[in-house]
């Protein structure tokens, strides 16, 4: 059984479906999202079907596109179908995971809803990850920000002094991660796993997220020292960490030791140009329409500047960020807002990685099954353990 990546529960059980339609058109335009499937797209990606489509339909193999076609309107608008076959170059999981059946018609669904069905999931996926990664999960609060403490079987020598702090995806509206984004990071690196559990949009917009991130690395500084803290995140979690890193900057507190920056972007301003072709999942479920000029997830951005610095820090000065991770995925909807911000830190001179895995959608790691769920989490653990320091550097 596969968790869609759209974020909703139940979970999906896995289909034969080995073949996908892709059609997409280009538009100019900027659609407003919010967290979930009908609002998360970050994309200006009308479908074009054989038969007429309607924002409501269902695409079925009877009115599905079967044509492989190509072409540039006068306002260079590209106007592609393709029939895109599950690759072999990923592993059986993972293809028969991107070839399952997903329905492309809208979740209506409300915020509460939303929030209750991946409260569901994210428990139940908690529970399956400690069977593959053991871990203990308490509740806490720092600097007045409740909190989940992750902390692995135990922690070897040289290693107590570390924590790492995680910002949970969930498109600012749900929690997505702070389970499945920590408990196997604690266990791989034997490190203790702090996870913010921040205000969250549309009741509490920019900067509320930040300032709970901040409170609670200003607090974890009067313990740590910064080159035994990294600070990572998938999705919404992975934009805030690169917030959260200008916002350090801007405060002149000192940096982290590391950053992960897991499936994000950093410019609210305009959608880049994976966002105009895949949705959370990737090439199956729904893509929203284009509606109106307002900025991406404008529930989240409210009245700030989309090119607010802090709240886009692709139009900060990145210059003295420490080194940092970045993970994304041929299929991933961001694509290219990671690789496009892995351009601006390699720019300013940071120390900057970039993995993209083959042919999965948008934080794929949060399917515990697959093979490349193993290799991502392995890799990001990799990496933290090879930028923060093993000294003890504890503060008394």
């Amino acid at each position: 059984m596969y968790p869609s990546l759209c974020e909703l529960f139940p979970l999906q059980r896995q289909a034969n479906a080995r073949i996908l339609a892709f059609a997409v058109v280009y538009s100019g335009r900027v659609c407003p999202n919010a967290a979930m499937k009908s609002r998360c797209a970050l994309s200006s990606v009308n479908l074009v079907l054989a038969l007429s489509f309607t924002a409501m339909a269902q695409t079925s193999a009877a009115n599905a596109t079967n044509a492989n076609t190509s072409f540039i309107d006068d306002a260079g608008r590209a106007h592609v179908t393709r029939v895109v076959r599950v690759p072999g170059t990923v592993s059986p999981e993972a293809q028969a995971f991107i070839g399952r059946h997903e329905s492309d018609a809208p979740d209506t669904s409300d915020v509460a809803q939303q929030r209750a069905n991946v409260d569901k999931w994210q428990n139940w996926a908690g529970e399956q990850a400690k069977k593959i990664w053991p871990a203990t999960v308490t509740p806490g609060e720092i600097a007045g920000v409740p909190v989940r403490i992750v902390m692995p079987p135990a922690i070897a020598k040289g290693k107590e002094n570390r924590v790492l702090l995680n910002l949970h995806g969930g498109g600012f509206v749900v929690d997505s991660g702070s389970l499945t984004e920590t408990i196997p990071i604690a266990n791989l690196t034997q490190t203790k796993v702090v996870a913010v559990l921040y205000r969250r949009s549309p009741e509490n917009p920019f900067p509320a997220a930040l300032d709970d991130a901040i409170a609670v690395y200003k607090e974890l500084l009067k313990t740590y020292e910064p080159r035994n803290i990294a600070i990572y995140g998938s999705s919404a979690g992975a934009i805030l960490t690169t917030e959260v890193a200008a916002k350090i900057k801007q405060l002149a507190l000192p940096m982290p030791a590391a950053l992960g920056v897991f499936s994000g972007m950093g410019d609210f301003s305009k959608p880049a140009d994976s966002a105009r072709i895949y949705g959370l999942d990737g090439l199956s479920g729904h893509l929203d329409l284009p509606v109106g000029q307002e900025p991406i997830l404008p529930e989240y951005v409210a009245k700030t500047d989309p090119k607010d610095p802090i709240l886009s820090p692709i139009y900060s000065d990145l210059h003295g960020m420490p080194p940092t991770l970045f993970i994304t995925s041929t299929r991933d909807l961001v694509l290219s807002g990671t690789v496009i911000m892995h351009r601006a830190f390699l720019g300013a001179g940071a120390k900057a990685e970039l993995v993209v895995f083959e042919a999965l959608p948008h934080t794929f790691w949060n399917v515990l099954n697959l093979p490349e769920t193993k290799e991502a989490n392995q890799i990001m653990a990799n990496f933290f353990n090879d930028h923060l320091g093993n000294q003890s550097s504890i503060k008394n």
